[in-house]
């Protein structure tokens, strides 16, 4: 017996495999054109895609960013008014009135010269808060060629006087002065701070 049944057989012609049909060089040509401009279209996409997604995500960042600046800013700002409030309370309540009635001698000179300019020969008059007569006479000497009368009213508060050229009269109110500074000071602290509580 022999062992050729145990063997492969290479001998036997194995069938043929069908023949592809010829494709024509003009319809290879279409299919690498249809190919290329898929390729290029979705490349395309891809870029578009990648240069709105960089856009948003730069905007995303700039819009963080300028919130963290802003509250950075606003914080900053509340910080400093509150470190100010203390020294704006000091300057309104005991730098401000000292430094007014250091000077306002001097202030009614000057608005008294101012009124005067325009009526040199009228008579001038001032009328000061009792036991304030005395150092505003000591400033009008030789200051005026017409004589300036000052009286004493007790019904004035000390920083009030009204001051008379002719028929020109003009009221100083140093009091009226500090406490309108005191409120304008007091109202933008309070508004600030409503304001940043709140936003």
């Amino acid at each position: 017996m022999t062992i050729a049944h145990l063997l492969e057989d290479f001998g036997i012609a194995a069938p043929a495999e069908p023949a592809m049909p010829a494709v024509s060089e003009e319809a290879m040509e279409e299919t690498r054109l249809a190919s290329f401009e898929n390729g290029y279209s979705a490349g395309w996409e891809d870029a578009v895609s990648a240069k709105d997604n960089e856009a948003t995500s730069i905007s995303s960042n700039l819009a963080t960013s300028l919130e963290d600046l802003s509250f950075t800013y606003h914080e900053a700002q509340s910080q400093l008014i509150e470190a100010l409030d203390p020294m704006f309370k000091v300057l309104t309540s005991a730098v401000l009135p000292d430094a007014m009635a250091a000077s306002f001698g001097h202030h009614i000179v000057d608005q008294l010269t101012e009124m005067a300019r325009s009526q040199t020969d009228q008579g001038m008059e001032i009328v000061v808060a009792a036991g304030e007569g005395a150092p505003v006479r000591s400033l009008l000497s030789q200051q005026f060629s017409v004589p300036v009368k000052v009286q004493e009213d007790s019904s004035l508060t000390e920083g009030q006087a009204y001051l008379r050229v002719g028929s020109n009269e003009r009221e100083l109110n140093s009091a009226g002065l500090i406490d309108s500074v005191k409120d304008s000071v007091d109202a933008f602290t309070y508004h600030f701070k409503e304001e940043s509580q709140y936003g």
